[in-house]
């Protein structure tokens, strides 16, 4: 076999061995969902590449229905990426097995604009893992403040590393508002943030300010929502009876705000948020530009109110959910997914079908190889050897026969181009030979046997007779026979090897067949040693025993595709080769005769 059929072959065996592998992130977890992210223009269209974004899962029995197989809690989740090796920090909000409900945040490393390939898996179904989320790993390092407004002691609770307390809290809580609990502003009741490190506007920075909000009724008048202040500078989103708007106020000069040109529609969730960086004061619409505007930043800290103004005046009135404060300015495409992950309709997270690990800890497969006994691995190993000898048998015999199907077109082009002079191709294969000229070619071969005979009997001739060649009827069927002998020759070059796959055809099966029946004579005779008779005790022995059968299928199924195959090129060059016999001696009898 040659260097190339080799390559063939190892890349072959390569491939399907490779493909073979089922990922499975940890054999101790029993089931997982593939969850993907729809960024085309379809889903949340989100044209640009964002890092670092955390979405919200919402699992309910609309999506997932599996509930029964988690733990109470959910303390087992797992989020992996799409490697399905590496875990990604998550922390859970709210889980309910009762009602069948679950809200997860997990931070998602990169998310490709307008793709929809990207993708993480979601493991369960492990009785004994310990809780593993990570609420402040959920949160970049900007990350500065994050209220879910779900805390059991009442007042909100800083889900990132900074622990952004509030002082004040007198707004009502509600449990069941968009994503787990939210806080109801009456529009005299306010939540007050202090001062800290954390909270902090750098102009060279940026800042941004979201947060999800609904109302029932206009507001009477320009109402904060959320103000950063200090000492006479402030930054507000609020909306402005139906209308949201933006207001920077740097300490000098007249506050610059933008206003949206569309108002919300009341009893309805939108996410608003404020962006001050680049040099410019954004507002933004469910992940929307809703207008823009340029200024100075200049820094500032100070105390963060929710639901009103830190001097009074400009109560909001309606609710709040999901509040988010960054020490960076986020841009519209993290803003837009953050925003299309979280409300009820989320068309940035589809959720996949649900897939179970295999026999639990340990796939069917693996089950089945572990159960086969002696003699059945003895018949496996024997059909594998039959089928890699095949399978080279089967390679290096296609290359060869494309390359006499190459050789015998290239000299049958030149062959009739010499119609007129028979000889004129000999001397040039008498000078260079058959192969260097026309490779593997059985055409050129034939010819070269049949000339040298035609120009042994010229040469025979008897000095002084007539110098116009010729030969007698006897002489051209001689030449004819001596071709039919080299045209059988060939014949049997070209179907050399072949026995070999019809024995792969005819024996593996048999071969297969043998080592299932051993395997079942065993399996019964260890139940009828043990006593053990029931279906546990027989399955696996059956499953194993068949295994020889499944190879000896494995290795008949690809030889009879394959001999067919090349039993047909053979018989094709044959009659290529029959045919040229028959033109070459009538071409000899019409000249030299």
């Amino acid at each position: 076999m040659n260097r190339r059929a080799l390559t063939v072959l190892f890349a072959l065996l390569a491939a399907v061995w490779g493909s073979a592998a089922l990922a499975w992130w940890n054999n101790d977890w029993s089931f997982r969902k593939e969850i993907t992210f729809d960024l085309s223009t379809g889903g949340a269209d989100v044209p640009g590449a964002i890092s670092d974004v955390p979405v919200l899962i919402r699992l309910s029995l609309g999506n997932f229905q599996y509930f029964a197989d988690a733990k109470p809690d959910g303390s087992d989740l797992r989020f992996v990426a799409a490697d399905d090796k590496t875990p990604l920090s998550f922390h859970i909000e709210r889980f309910d097995s009762q009602s069948q409900m679950a809200l997860v945040w997990v931070r998602v490393p990169r998310l490709t604009g307008g793709a929809k390939t990207d993708k993480i898996y979601l493991y369960y179904g492990n009785k004994n893992a310990p809780a593993a989320a990570d609420a402040p790993g959920t949160y970049d390092t900007a990350q500065a403040l994050v209220y879910h407004f779900t805390s059991p002691k009442g007042s909100p609770q800083d889900s990132t590393g900074y622990k952004s307390e509030p002082s004040t809290f007198n707004a009502e809580q509600n449990p069941a508002s968009l994503i787990g609990g939210g806080a109801k502003f009456s529009g005299s009741t306010t939540v007050v943030i202090p001062a800290n490190g954390a909270v902090h506007l750098q102009p060279a920075k940026g800042f941004t300010l979201s947060a999800w909000v609904r109302f029932e009724a206009a507001q009477s008048g320009a109402a904060d929502v959320a103000q950063l202040s200090d000492q006479g500078r402030e930054l507000v989103l609020g909306v402005n009876g139906e209308q949201p708007f933006a207001r920077y106020a740097g300490g000098s000069g007249a506050p610059i705000t933008v206003t949206a040109t569309a108002p919300l529609p009341t009893g309805e969730w939108h996410h608003l948020a404020v962006r001050l960086a680049d040099g410019a004061l954004t507002l933004l619409v469910d992940g929307t530009d809703a207008g823009h505007a340029p200024v100075q930043a200049t820094e500032m800290g100070g105390t963060l109110t929710l639901g009103g103004a830190a001097a009074g005046g400009s109560f909001f009135t309606g609710e709040l959910d999901e509040l988010q404060v960054a020490n960076a300015g986020r841009s519209n495409d993290w803003l837009r997914a953050a925003a299309r992950s979280q409300g009820m309709v989320a068309p940035l997270v589809v959720y996949g079908g649900d897939a179970q690990k295999e026999g639990g800890h340990e796939s069917y497969f693996a089950t089945t190889l572990r159960n086969v006994t002696t003699d059945g691995w003895v018949v496996i190993g024997i059909l594998t050897l039959m089928f890699l000898a095949s399978v080279m048998i089967m390679i290096s015999k296609a290359l060869w026969l494309n390359r006499v199907a190459q050789g015998n077109t290239r000299f049958l082009e030149r062959f009739y181009e010499e119609a007129d002079d028979p000889a004129a191709l000999e001397r040039k294969l008498a000078k260079d030979g058959v192969e260097s000229s026309f490779g593997q070619s059985t055409l050129a071969g034939l010819y070269h046997q049949g000339m040298q005979e035609t120009l042994k009997r010229f040469a025979g001739q008897a000095a002084g007779a007539d110098r116009v060649r010729s030969l007698s009827a006897q002489s051209i069927e001689a030449i004819r026979a001596t071709m039919d002998a080299g045209l059988t020759r060939r014949l049997q070059q070209l179907n050399k090897s072949m026995v070999w796959l019809t024995v792969s055809i005819a024996g593996g099966p048999f071969l297969g067949l043998l080592g299932t029946v051993v395997g079942v004579m065993i399996t019964f005779a260890a139940i009828a040693a043990s006593g053990d008779v029931n279906i546990n005790a027989i399955a696996p022995g059956i499953a194993a025993a068949l295994v020889a059968t499944v190879a000896g299928l494995g290795v008949a199924i690809p030889c009879l595709f394959g001999y067919n195959y090349l039993n047909t090129r053979i018989r094709e060059i044959g009659a290529d080769m029959r045919v040229f016999v028959d033109e070459f001696v009538t071409r000899i009898a019409e000249t030299y005769s």
